[in-house]
């Protein structure tokens, strides 16, 4: 039924661009971290990465090569190597799947990018809890194997409005990492310097924005499936030129589609939002699903989570605390249906999916009543796929798709 249906997504041409990018990207921290002379920083994929390019480290982010580990779908073979020394196969399959590879010695880093052959060896760890606590013991666990230093930030969660109380409380722990990181780096803070940065990745915050906004038009320009691809640089170059100028060419090909009433899923008749962690594993499967089917998954919470409204060149530590402190996920029931109401609204949506990972109950928004309260007030259907961001284990094809083929005959009834 679904190979009958199969639809193709029209390709972005920009994407050749943002594998060059990448590419320089990755080269550059394989050559710093095998340099005597530059220092690597590993840092949450939220933050703080601006403190820590403004004291010119080079920046890697351990959740980006785990999104890779699930996309080129090694990471179900590997979480059983953390397992067997004591990891649970309960806890976020990021974490799992990256010790099991480096307990292994593979990185899908050496596949894409040759000559490359393993990690980057770090100078310091950086995290930022306002995710999960997984963070923290991943990285704890990488700088007993390293014998590096850690720092972190403890962030507030459950939060309904963002106070002064929860955006000083963030700021004075930003601003007492600097000391630490600074003997690390053996450079001295710029307050200059990070002013300069944080332009840049509000600049970067604006545009990606942008980007993911014209998916409100009908026909939507790009996909869902798109955004997971499109988001690395917002991830890994955040703060440089390099993903600002990328982003003014993504948006200017899909402003031009959406000026030629171009869609991205080809007689595009439902739009879908997503709600909840990519299922990395299943990316081109899951597009040409929902392709075949007609229905554009035209949005998400997840590709959402690297815009940083608030960010200030003017006061950066205070405004980079509000901003990784309004983030989805930290923040309480009331916050989030409030946010998915309006995504409902301004994205024109008939029909949510929520995606329940068996290893990430942090970013599992179904397993409350969630779905239910706001198909109770909106009118608008949700499905609910079980599965897991990495752990293809936890996922059945074949339940998966005879439930998402249901949910569409379900919205074709409805109209």
């Amino acid at each position: 039924m679904t190979e009958e249906r199969k639809s193709i997504r029209k390709k972005i041409r920009a994407t050749k661009e943002m594998g060059r990018i990448m590419s320089e990207y990755f080269y550059e921290l394989d050559a710093a971290a095998k340099s005597s002379d530059k220092k690597v920083a590993w840092c949450s994929s939220v933050g703080p990465a601006e403190i820590l390019r403004s004291l010119g480290f080079h920046v890697y982010f351990p959740e980006n090569h785990s999104a890779m580990l699930g996309a080129t779908r090694m990471a179900t073979d590997l979480i059983p190597y953390a397992n067997a020394i004591g990891y649970s196969p309960d806890i976020c399959s990021y974490l799992t799947a990256d010790v099991g590879a480096y307990l292994k010695n593979l990185t899908p880093l050496s596949r894409a990018y040759p000559g490359i052959e393993s990690i980057p060896k770090p100078d310091v760890m950086v995290f930022n809890t306002n995710q999960c606590r997984d963070v923290q013991d991943w990285f704890g666990w990488f700088a007993e194997q390293y014998h590096v230093p850690m720092v972190g930030v403890y962030t507030h969660r459950g939060i309904g409005g963002v106070t002064e109380a929860h955006v000083q409380s963030i700021a004075q722990q930003m601003e007492e990492m600097i000391e630490p990181l600074e003997k690390v780096s053996d450079n001295g803070f710029d307050m200059n310097e990070l002013k300069r940065v944080m332009a840049l990745s509000r600049e970067c915050s604006i545009l990606w924005k942008k980007v993911l906004d014209t998916a409100a038009a009908v026909p939507s320009p790009l996909t869902f499936f798109d955004g997971t691809i499109h988001m690395g640089p917002a991830v890994v170059l955040r703060g440089t030129r390099q993903a600002n100028d990328y982003y003014r060419v993504l948006l200017a090909e899909l402003e031009e589609r959406v000026k030629n009433h171009e869609g991205a899923v080809e007689g595009e008749r439902f739009r879908l939002y997503w709600e909840g962690m990519p299922i990395w594993g299943r990316l081109r499967q899951h597009s040409e699903l929902f392709g075949g089917l007609k229905a554009c998954m035209v949005a998400s919470t997840y590709c959402n989570s690297w815009i940083f409204s608030a960010f200030d060149p003017a006061d950066p530590f205070t405004s980079m605390a509000k901003a990784y402190t309004e983030l989805f996920i930290v923040r309480s029931d009331e916050a989030k249906e409030r946010y998915i109401k309006e995504m409902i609204d301004f994205f024109k949506i008939d029909g949510v999916v929520y995606h329940d990972a068996k290893t990430c109950p942090n970013n599992s928004n179904n397993r409350y009543g969630m779905p239910q309260r706001i198909e109770k007030e909106t009118g608008v259907p949700s499905l609910v796929i079980n599965g897991d961001l990495n752990d293809l284990r936890c996922l059945s094809d074949e339940q998966a798709n005879t439930n998402i083929e249901a949910f569409i005959e379900q919205l074709e009834e409805n109209r």
